[in-house]
């Protein structure tokens, strides 16, 4: 499969003073990486008020390129910045990022799920060779079966990852790819390389998903 490459939509800020130079290398790093082809992905209207620069993402698994919601996996990737480095972040910078995949239940029922998980976002951004620090998130695995005039949906399992970083560098390149490809490992999609990884089973369904 060929790499996408992100479409070049405008960069949202909201902010009354000028666009730090830090801010703007960070933006282009991102806008310039390049993603397989089953994976969709744009810029979004970032979350206000979190920082006076930011930048954000969403990701959709289509294989085949299927048009409309993805019933295989969503994920945003939010690109935060301060100058005045909060406390918290002990940084200029602070990545947050989400993605959410169903699930074959028995893979569901496994109580390893979110270790597992959570050292695929590990792994990853050890591949990538993204430098960062002071990583945290939360790992969530639903399990739902449905009853009365909800029983045609049977059972069913979603998973779910929230996580957070803080990049030591402007090049935010290395952290989108990392998070693009636990997005599709959650979602079950097969590694472009030939390393052998395993990958979550998932189902192509909207269970649970209102």
């Amino acid at each position: 499969m060929l790499p996408q490459r992100l479409p070049t939509l405008g960069l949202v800020v909201v902010s009354l003073h000028p666009v730090p130079a830090e801010f703007d290398r960070a933006a282009e790093s991102i806008r310039a990486v390049e993603f397989r082809s089953d994976l969709r992905v744009q810029e979004i209207r970032p979350p206000e008020d979190l920082a006076p620069n930011s930048l954000a993402l969403a990701a959709d698994v289509s294989p085949g390129q299927l048009e409309g919601d993805s019933h295989f996996g969503t994920g945003r990737f939010i690109m935060l910045h301060d100058l005045s480095e909060p406390e918290a972040w002990r940084g200029q910078f602070r990545v947050v990022c989400f993605a959410q995949a169903p699930l074959e239940t028995d893979i569901g029922a496994d109580a390893m799920l979110p270790d597992v998980a959570w050292s695929w976002l590990m792994d990853a951004l050890e591949e990538e060779q993204a430098d960062y620090d002071f990583a945290s998130g939360t790992v969530t695995v639903v399990n739902s079966k449905g009853f009365g005039e909800l029983t045609e949906q049977g059972e069913g399992s979603q998973i779910e990852m929230r996580a957070s970083w803080s990049p030591q560098s402007d090049d935010l390149a290395p952290h989108v790819a990392a998070w693009s490809t636990l997005l599709c490992m959650l979602s079950g999609l097969p590694p472009v390389d030939s390393k052998e990884v395993p990958a979550i089973r998932h189902i192509a369904r909207n269970h649970g998903r209102g």
